[in-house]
């Protein structure tokens, strides 16, 4: 299939090739900074999706598709993604880049190592990393460092369970300073928090130094800043801050920046793609993380929390007849028949997530998107029970048609951002204490009855409130598989208790994390990895891959 050249795409926005560093024909990295002057006065629009399936949703198919149903109205518009991450490419998910007529391209270099960034990412942790424990060789027990108190641990780009608790240290030159640590996934990384939250390098050195590694003997916080590792980890960073411009399959320019999963980060590309976007496009669609008990919440109270991106314009709230009848309780191999009741019975966690942006006050439009078993008598039945909740709905088949069969869903997008009322609004005040803020979006959002806080939790907070820190927001690291911390509840689990169990300081990306259930950092492979299937023919073409 024939592409733009980048330069062709680039033009498009209005970007003159000297602000350009091409990556070959089809990629480029834009420098950011000469754009900064120009007013974000474009409009945005967020996709979320309900609780996501094994069957799979298409939330970033949606979101290409509109983006280029929006070019096909005439419309200056301009897509927004996160990075793939190697784990979930190798893993269960595949890849990341939309798909069939609706995609991101080149999409195998996109879903592998792109341009370098989450490599970057990966190096800055680690480096600072070395440099603690590098601290802890020399300094002893007289450094500003405890050896028994470090929290910083070491991240992979990888699905890896088997580094999820590792010890280090032993070799004799350092065996008396021996511990236990672990590996978190790079898109958990508070760096890769970080570099998405920036608003400008001045900004990322700040964050990155005030990144908690640890505390002292005396029981005093200790920062990156302290052990002096903000400007190399910086310096690794310096490229990978700039944006990365690529296109969809027709022609529609998209920037595809930064890579935090929404299950244990706050799940948006980075706010200088996106307000880059806003400053060269009418229109710029962006997506969030799993569905928005996750994605959109975490959008809303942390990345419009920080004054760098506008609240959405409009929102497209992302459903499936097959996400429906899965919670409804049919099993995953079953999801081709015939079940008008399993989608009623299952209708009750979409419109949980109806709920959810009501409460934002953000205008909004259902999508049904299609797939090709769907039948006629289940679409039907979907129609009935929205017009039920007096929301806009489309239905969406940009999988099989492009932007063409996305036009629906644009204009109805088009009437809720001129007719509708707009009154966007925080879940919580930034003066709430902590777990204060985490009760409600336990209660409003994920509709539990009340919170649960192990030791180990509230212990954490208790000491993060004493550093004087209760002002930041809350990211929720929970599954994805659910409204609930429990992945087996699906449909909308009522009688339950969000029950944390641990938390972590992310001081440099401005927020507290509360870990609940059996959430996980580092995740695994699954049993048949799709890495089995991906391969390279003799002429050095990758296939296999999903």
């Amino acid at each position: 299939m024939n592409f733009k050249p980048v330069l062709e795409v680039a033009n498009q926005l209005g970007i003159a090739e000297e602000n350009l560093e091409l990556y070959g024909r089809y990629k480029a990295k834009v420098n950011f900074q000469a754009y900064r002057e120009k007013s974000p006065d474009g409009k945005l629009i967020m996709v979320t999706a309900m609780t996501p399936t094994p069957a799979g949703e298409g939330k970033t198919t949606t979101a290409i598709g509109l983006s280029d149903a929006l070019s096909r109205l005439g419309q200056k518009a301009c897509l927004t993604l996160r990075e793939p991450s190697l784990g979930p490419v190798f893993g269960i998910k595949g890849g990341a880049t939309g798909g069939g007529k609706a995609m991101v391209v080149p999409r195998e270099e996109i879903n592998l190592h792109f341009t370098g960034d989450i490599h970057a990412v990966t190096a800055a942790h680690n480096l600072l990393a070395a440099m603690v424990d590098n601290r802890i060789h020399f300094d002893g027990s007289a450094g500003p460092l405890d050896g028994r108190a470090v929290t910083w641990k070491r991240v992979l780009d990888m699905n890896d369970r088997a580094l999820r608790q590792v010890i280090i240290g032993t070799d004799e030159t350092f065996q008396s300073l021996a511990r236990e640590t672990g590996f978190d996934i790079t898109a958990a990384s508070e760096v890769m928090a970080i570099l998405c939250l920036a608003s400008d390098l001045k900004d990322l050195k700040a964050r990155v130094g005030n990144i908690l590694v640890g505390f002292s003997v005396d029981g005093q916080p200790v920062y990156a800043r302290d052990i002096r590792a903000d400007g190399a980890m910086t310096a690794l960073l310096r490229e990978a801050i700039n944006p990365n411009l690529v296109q969809t399959l027709e022609g529609t320019p998209a920037f595809i920046h930064g890579g935090p999963f929404a299950n244990i980060a706050h799940g948006t590309n980075s706010i200088i793609a996106t307000r880059l976007a806003l400053s060269l496009a009418d229109y710029v669609v962006t997506e969030t993380g799993f569905a928005s008990d996750l994605g959109a919440e975490k959008f809303f109270d942390i990345v419009v929390r920080t004054g760098q991106v506008p609240a959405p314009a409009a929102c497209v709230l992302v459903s499936t007849l097959r996400a429906l009848k899965y919670h409804g309780g049919v099993k995953i191999n079953e999801l081709a028949n015939e079940n008008p009741k399993a989608v009623e019975a299952g209708f009750d966690n979409l419109r949980k997530h109806i709920e959810n942006l009501k409460i934002f006050g953000v205008p909004f439009v259902v999508a049904l998107n299609l797939f090709p078993a769907d039948h006629q008598s289940e679409i039907e039945c979907w129609t009935e029970l929205i017009k039920e909740e007096n929301a806009r709905y489309a239905l969406s088949n940009v999988y099989n048609q492009g932007g063409a069969g996305g036009l629906e869903l644009a204009a109805e997008v088009m009437k809720a951002m001129a007719e509708d009322k707009a009154d966007f609004q925080f879940l919580y005040d930034a003066d709430q204490p902590l777990l204060k803020k985490v009760e409600a979006i336990a209660l409003k959002i994920y509709g539990a009855d009340g919170v649960k806080v192990e030791t180990a939790a509230r212990k954490k907070i208790e000491l993060y409130e004493q550093l004087g820190l209760s002002g930041l927001p809350v990211c929720v690291a929970k599954t994805q598989a659910s409204l609930s911390d429990d992945s087996k509840k699906t449909g909308r689990p009522r009688g339950w208790n969000l029950t944390l169990t641990n938390a972590s300081l992310s001081s440099g990306a401005g927020f507290v994390v509360v870990h609940c259930g059996d959430i996980m950092t580092m995740p695994g492979l699954p049993k048949a990895p799709a890495a089995e299937k991906i391969d390279v023919d003799e002429t050095g073409k990758i296939i296999g891959m999903i």
